[in-house]
């Protein structure tokens, strides 16, 4: 897996103000410190704004919600301890957005459908298993996806949840014949040179919890021949 890059000039801030900063992950990020040990994308937030403003001490940042390390795109931090759990009953009331697209080689079994499975994690591999009925210790999970684009050799879909589960999307697509591309961990042949998956955190939109304004964002893709073809 590549090692996060520190260099803040790398950093892409989509959005940003006293509040909330957006900013657009790259594969490889990890959002937050884990056992790995590699600097978080986090981190790298924080120094951005301590740069930026010149802050002396140490800068809060609260981080709402994560993207596995492999998949890139959207993902918002709190600025402030107020914010935060302003953020956090947004999702956790399903009132904050979130739009992913994905790129697949096998074309789903109908163009559009709503896929609900009970997930059970298996810590000892960090892996997500998909189940047709309620089993024991499993989460039911919901997504719906549609065929947005037909590229060449794959099939780009557009995904919404209704339910955050860990790995969800990668393993109720794999569920279906879908894996998504480069993501060996649930089925996929071969790997992405970048060690990334095509996962993309796209879209978010929901309403600024202090300001009261619409905020809607999108991300910009990876650029690689693939994802590129996907905006032709």
């Amino acid at each position: 897996m590549s090692k996060i890059r520190s260099n803040k000039s790398n950093l892409q801030v989509l959005y940003e103000d006293n509040h909330i900063i957006i900013v657009n992950k790259r594969a490889g990020d990890i959002v937050q410190g884990d056992k790995t040990g590699d600097k978080p994308l986090s981190d790298v937030v924080k120094e951005y704004i301590k740069d930026k403003y010149n802050k002396p001490g140490n800068v809060y940042l609260g981080t709402v919600h994560r993207l596995d390390r492999p998949t890139t795109g959207l993902v918002i931090f709190a600025k402030t301890s107020k914010v935060l759990p302003r953020l956090n009953k947004l999702f956790l009331s399903k009132e904050i957005k979130k739009t992913y697209w994905a790129i697949v080689k096998n074309e789903p079994p109908k163009h559009d459908d709503t896929l609900i499975n009970w997930l059970r994690k298996n810590p000892k591999n960090n892996k997500s298993k998909a189940h047709s009925k309620e089993v024991s210790e499993s989460k039911k999970a919901i997504l719906h996806y549609n065929v947005i684009k037909k590229l060449d050799n794959y099939f780009l879909l557009e995904v919404n949840l209704e339910t955050g589960r860990h790995h969800q999307i990668r393993v109720q697509l794999s569920n279906i014949g879908c894996p998504i591309k480069g993501d060996l961990k649930y089925g996929f042949d071969r790997s992405n040179k970048d060690a990334s998956i095509s996962l993309h955190a796209r879209h978010i939109e929901f309403i600024h919890p202090v300001k009261k304004e619409s905020i809607s964002i999108d991300a910009p893709l990876p650029n690689d021949a693939i994802w590129n073809a996907c905006l032709r």
